[in-house]
């Protein structure tokens, strides 16, 4: 992404499944929003469109993988096919050409043995060539090529062994870009230039024309928005939550639907926690919010001492609070102003990060207070796919609405769920904690999937008036 962006290109970077991290390097490289594609997440039918509505303005689309090249959902977690989900199977929705990236590093003729081994696993999903990585010289080099054109496998590069380019990791993966944003920017640009002196880019670059148009339209928050089904429930600003009755068919938004804003209503503004903190989120989220008539304002809960003005929701992300415990902990001011606006009944949404943040407390420093939750940090690493069932109606769903997402922490919250717990997951067990207007809870979900989602959050932000409000 960053070698091509150099020649001037305009390029779009994607990543394939749920990861935050990867895609926060890409926004470095890109310089445009980070995007993931994740059938699981938003399904098959929607991997198309969000593919181009992100690369939409861009000479190139890069789509990194995720794991190898055939790793997908785990069958026992989501009933899906072993495949589902995998690097291969977005290739496939995309008819776009693969470049397998190779390890060298202990290897030489056996390398074609390997990629034989990729090429010839799924025909559904043919490899269009190959990247070597860390080779060791150049008469290295010239065995694996040699090796290589006896299966008639196109090499596009091959990476020499360099010194070492710092991107460190600690427990969740790569420290993520938003915290080392300067020293991040300089191995970005430093692989770009490693890339450039090492890989084919104009053989790379016809590689990618090659790849046909695709037939789907471009996804539109908008238009995700409009065919959503409405439920005026989330319009209610009463707290706790009351759901109305349903109309029997979906409405259509108008200028008077709840979702729509009317010109002379002031846009109610969503606060979007940022910063080193809160770095999990998916770029879509704030587009559907702002399709519904929200205005978003990025706050850093680490710097910022009060919420953006006129605050009338507030969506706090996933990221890494417990490596920030000590400043969130801090910021005494900001932590009293966000149970205040929970008090005033303000829609709120928590995923994993902001639930902590909405502890009493996490590793033992005082946190916002408005969960009777004490978190902390463990060894455990949870992680994978979820089916969850709404089990209490809150601005983000109604109970019985079902979704997919995910659970990516090495934290505890006890208890694990209050009274109102907010889902089911897919082992049978409640989780999360519906009050009032908070929902909080450990799973993380891609609102492109579930665009009502955003309707209801929206609408739940700004009153509605007494004649919009349906009869029960």
């Amino acid at each position: 992404m960053a070698a091509t962006r150099a020649r001037g290109l305009k390029v779009s970077g994607h990543k394939v499944g749920p990861d935050y991290i990867d895609p926060g390097y890409h926004v470095l490289a890109t310089n445009r929003p980070a995007r993931n594609l994740d059938p699981f997440l938003c399904g098959e039918d929607l991997i198309a469109p969000l593919f181009l509505h992100g690369a939409a303005g861009a000479g190139l689309a890069v789509v990194e993988g995720v794991m190898g090249l055939f790793d997908g959902a785990d069958p026992a977690t989501t009933n899906a096919d072993p495949d589902f989900g995998s690097t291969a199977h977005v290739a496939r929705l995309l008819a776009a050409p693969v470049v397998l990236v190779v390890d060298a590093a202990r290897a030489g003729r056996s390398v074609a043995a390997l990629v034989a081994g990729f090429a010839g696993f799924d025909r559904r999903t043919p490899v269009s060539g190959v990247i070597l990585n860390r080779v060791a010289s150049p008469r290295h080099e010239r065995l694996l090529r040699d090796a290589l054109a006896s299966s008639g496998m196109p090499v596009y590069g091959a990476i020499a062994r360099t010194d070492p380019i710092a991107t460190p990791s600690r427990h969740l993966g790569l420290i993520p870009a938003a915290e080392r944003e300067a020293v991040a920017a300089r191995a970005v640009a430093r692989m770009g230039a490693l890339i450039a002196a090492s890989c084919d880019l104009d053989a790379l670059l016809a590689l990618a024309r090659r790849a046909p148009a695709l037939a789907a339209a471009p996804w539109h928050p908008a238009a995700a928005l409009a065919a959503a089904p409405w439920h005026p429930a989330a319009a209610l600003a009463a707290a706790p939550w009351h759901p109305a009755a349903a109309p029997a068919e979906p409405a259509k938004p108008t200028a008077a639907h709840p979702a729509v804003r009317r010109a002379q209503e002031p846009l109610p503004v969503v606060a979007l926690a940022e910063g080193p903190a809160f770095t999990f989120g998916y770029t879509e989220q704030a587009e559907l919010l702002e399709a519904a008539g929200s205005r978003i304002a990025p706050f850093d809960p680490l710097r910022d001492e009060a919420l953006p003005e006129h605050t009338s929701g507030l969506i706090l992300g996933g990221g890494f609070p417990e490596v920030h415990a000590a400043g969130l902990s801090a910021n005494e001011r900001l932590r009293e102003r966000v149970a205040a606006l929970v008090r005033r009944g303000v829609p709120v949404a928590a995923e994993c990060a902001g639930l902590l943040y909405l502890a009493r407390t996490l590793d033992g420093q005082p946190m916002c207070g408005v969960l009777d939750v004490q978190a902390t940090m463990t060894q455990k690493l949870t992680l994978g796919y979820r089916t969850a069932v709404a089990l209490t109606d809150s601005p983000l769903a109604q109970a019985g609405d079902e979704v997919h997402g995910h659970e990516f922490h090495r934290t505890a919250a006890v208890p694990a769920h209050g009274e109102r717990p907010a889902w089911r997951l897919s082992a049978g067990k409640p989780e999360g904690h519906v009050t009032g207007k908070v929902t909080a809870s450990y799973l993380h979900t891609h609102w492109a999937g579930y665009p009502r989602t955003a309707a209801r959050f929206a609408a739940a932000c700004r009153p509605v008036p007494a004649a919009e409000v349906p009869a029960r």
